[in-house]
Formats: structure tokens, C-alpha cells, sequence
């Protein structure tokens, strides 16, 4: 039988571990491995505008687009993106550029929170904006990075764990078109963000 001194140790013991995944580094490197689980998964990409559930919807599990990856890394934390742009948008819809790129005059939780443009908002607004550099160390697992691919295509991803052989430089988990893949290409194209958001 546990004495009283036992069962607060046990108590102690639990907190100690899970106050490593609440703090803001334990909560960056489980994002970093939630990004690396979507590399398995089987993802055609596909923007399609679709109706889905809110909060907590998503698009059928076997499409996507960079944004989703995004998306779900978050999600599997217990962070609805969908939810928490779309409440952002709905009291600062102004503060987005919605109405100037695509027209529109009020959220739309179907879509909203899978324009990078409005993550980058998002983020800026609710998250820490780093500098963004051409030193690879200034990089770290768990931080989101956007840029902007040729044809002025933004695009997003998450910063792994895992460093190109030879290289300070860390690897990301993004959607380019070929579903989520781990790939050597932070500065492969011009980067326009570099975000850690923690909830």
C-alpha cells in the first residue's frame, strides 16, 4: 500500500513529465515528430475548395496541399488551426488579406486556415516571428517556415529533426505536390516567414 508521502511523489514524478511537453521546446519537438508522422501517410495533393465540419474539420485524409500538413501536425497536438484562424479572422477579418487576394468580404472556415497567407497572418500575429536568415543553425525543429515558389506560389512547412548528412542544415516536411515528404530545400526558394507558434 502507497503512504501519502508515495503518492505525492507519484504526483511530483507526472507533473515533471509532462511539464517537458507543455513547455515551449517540448511542445517545438513534438510538432517536429507529428510533421515527420505525415511523411507517412499517403497524400494526393489537391486544393479543391470543399466544404468541411467545423470546428475540428478537415478535407478527406488522402488529399491535401502544403497547409494541411501544417494543419494536422497541429492538430494531433490538440491545436484546431481551423478554429483559431477563423476566430481571429472573425474579429480582425481586416487584418487579413482575404478581401485583397481572393474577394472576399467575411471568413470562411472552410478555406480560410488553408491559405498560407493567412497562417503567415496568423502566426505574426499569435505566434513569435523570427528572423529570417541564410544561417541554417538559425533553424529549429519545430519552427514553420513559408516561401514563395516560382509563379508567386506561397508555400509552406515545418522544420524536422533531422539534418542533412555533413550540414548544420535541418530538414522539412512539406507538401510540394508529391504528398508530405522530408526534403533538403529550406533554401531552395525565397523565404518570406519564419514563425514558433506554441498554445
Amino acid at each position: 500500500m502507497l503512504t501519502k508521502c508515495s503518492n505525492r511523489m507519484l504526483v511530483i514524478l507526472s507533473l515533471m513529465c509532462c511539464s517537458s511537453f507543455a513547455s515551449p521546446v517540448g511542445f517545438k519537438q513534438q510538432l517536429a515528430e507529428a510533421a515527420m508522422q505525415r511523411t507517412h501517410m499517403q497524400v494526393r495533393y489537391d486544393g479543391a475548395y470543399r466544404r468541411i465540419g467545423y470546428p475540428g474539420g478537415d478535407v478527406p485524409a488522402d488529399i491535401g496541399v502544403c497547409t494541411d500538413v501544417v494543419i494536422r501536425s497541429y492538430r494531433s497536438l490538440g491545436v484546431d488551426l481551423q478554429q483559431l484562424v477563423h476566430e481571429d479572422m472573425r474579429s480582425n477579418f481586416s487584418s487579413y488579406p482575404s478581401k485583397r487576394i481572393w474577394g472576399l468580404s467575411r471568413p470562411d472556415s472552410n478555406i480560410d486556415h488553408r491559405r498560407v497567407p493567412n497562417l503567415q497572418v496568423f502566426f505574426r500575429r499569435h505566434g513569435t516571428e523570427l528572423a529570417v536568415t541564410q544561417q541554417a543553425a538559425d533553424y529549429k525543429p519545430g519552427a514553420i517556415v513559408s516561401w514563395m515558389l516560382p509563379g508567386n506560389l506561397p508555400h509552406i512547412g515545418i522544420v524536422s529533426d533531422k539534418r542533412v548528412p555533413g550540414t548544420e542544415r535541418l530538414m522539412i516536411v512539406h507538401n510540394i505536390g508529391a504528398g508530405p515528404k522530408l526534403e533538403d530545400m529550406l533554401f531552395s526558394y525565397p523565404i518570406t516567414g519564419h514563425f514558433y507558434y506554441f498554445k
